[in-house]
């Protein structure tokens, strides 16, 4: 049995001086008086504030088959280090990709003895996999996602509208939410990709992804079916995604990216730089935030999508043929506390919009996502105050390639606790990873 306190523990959405039992890591008791009867190891972190772990719903892990891009060690260990306790792997760019149960197995199987923190995992659902699709949610995935766009990789092919009307009544009957890449290729637009980041914008332009969320609005109500609009960079829509939001059935996510970076300012030739929806205009973050504020927009997600240094084209500069994906799953929480602070928002919001609601989308409200008597003892304690800037040498992930390099930000993760067992810790990890397969319904 073990006890930690700080002056700012977060509980029931409010910051406090709180003791937090736990044992055979769950949360066992929560007293705002030193625990008299208490015999075992007390922890007082003084006035750092302690919090749940954070929960993030959108990570590319890459293995097997792609682990040359990332890999569940140097993934989960990039996630420990920055406050994360729980993933949910993407079922792209990994190969096989993960359509079938056969290739959730083998996902399993590949990260036996590699896991720092709790991993989960989406399934996919392309035209050929539809047949399997059923089989696929019985068997431990959180949901599963389409593209409606070509993805970049072969093995993942876009969704047509036909496509969809076959797959979302079977996934309604499973009553799990549908992730779409919402992009709708109009074969319209022209524009020749140069060097300049603006040309790339306007080469996927805010109306591909506007017609795919209205198409998936549609969906979502004809088929009574649940719908996540993941990485949102559009900010057209909020009005029609508030008013689609009374039956519960359609959500939707951002990332640090699409709030904190702008198009006027990212310098010519900066592949890094590069993702799909394309990161858009200085007023177009300022209306995401107001998304954020009102709660419009669900929570906040990494989109971590990592690729190798060869495929960032970062020598040539070539926009049009560099991969595209932002590196950032370690800074998530100080980059945006460091914005949440200077808007007038609180640490409590940030948690909730970071892993409270994350937890809840994934029906895990019941293990993770807050420090409540029960749940896992996961948290993450961060001096709130302490100024860094992000450089290479802090980079866990597996290539030491993040746009937000040189960023001072505000945030320090001292200590990430999972399942009660500190499995970050002054820049160290332990041992034996810690960390479990979560498979739904498991």
């Amino acid at each position: 049995m073990k006890c930690i306190t700080s002056t700012r523990v977060l509980v029931e959405s409010e910051l406090s001086k709180r003791w937090v039992v736990f044992d055979d890591g769950k949360i066992r008791r929560i007293v705002d008086i030193p625990p008299s009867d208490f015999e075992g190891e007390i922890t007082d972190f003084g006035d750092l504030v302690i919090a749940p772990g954070l929960v993030d719903t959108h990570v590319h892990i890459n293995e097997p088959g792609r682990t040359e891009w990332e890999g569940f060690e140097t993934a989960t260990k990039s996630a420990a280090a920055g406050g994360i306790t729980t993933v949910m792997d993407m079922p792209l760019n990994c190969l096989p990709v993960t359509t079938t149960k056969y290739a959730l197995d083998e996902k399993i199987t590949a990260l036996a003895g590699k896991l720092h923190i709790d991993v989960g995992f989406w399934g996919g659902v392309v035209p050929e996999s539809i047949g399997d699709l059923d089989y696929l949610l019985q068997n431990g995935v959180y949901g599963v996602k389409s593209f409606l766009i070509d993805s970049g990789i072969k093995e993942f092919p876009e969704m047509s509208e036909d496509d969809l009307d076959k797959a979302m009544p079977i996934i309604a009957q499973h009553d799990v939410p549908y992730l779409i890449h919402a992009e709708i290729d109009d074969k319209k637009t022209e524009s020749e990709i140069t060097e300049k980041y603006q040309s790339f914008v306007d080469s996927r332009p805010n109306s591909w992804e506007n017609n795919a969320i209205k198409l998936m609005i549609d969906k979502s109500k004809q088929h009574s079916c649940k719908v996540h609009i993941v990485h949102l960079s559009s900010a057209d829509l909020l009005n029609e995604i508030e008013a689609s939001k009374p039956d519960g059935k359609f959500t939707v996510e951002t990332c640090p990216h699409y709030l904190l970076l702008n198009s006027e300012d990212i310098p010519d030739g900066k592949t890094q730089f590069k993702c799909c929806p394309p990161i858009r205009s200085k007023s177009n973050n300022e209306k995401l935030w107001k998304g954020i504020e009102e709660e419009v927009i669900d929570f906040v997600v990494s989109d971590h999508s990592p690729c190798t240094p060869a495929l960032k084209l970062m020598d040539s500069g070539d926009l049009e043929k560099a991969w595209g994906g932002i590196s950032s799953l370690q800074f998530g929480l100080p980059l945006m506390w460091t914005e949440f602070k200077q808007r007038g928002m609180t640490i409590p919001k940030l948690f909730r919009m970071m892993s409270e609601k994350t937890s809840h989308f994934l029906g895990l409200e019941n293990k993770k996502g807050k420090i409540q008597v029960g749940l896992d003892a996961d948290f993450v304690v961060f001096d709130p105050d302490f100024e860094f800037k992000i450089s290479k040498e802090d980079i866990y992930h597996k290539h030491k390639i993040t746009p937000y390099e040189g960023r001072e930000v505000i945030g320090k993760v001292h200590k990430t606790f999972l399942r009660g067992e500190i499995v970050f810790e002054n820049n160290t990890f332990l041992d034996t990873p810690h960390g479990e397969t979560l498979l739904k319904g498991k």
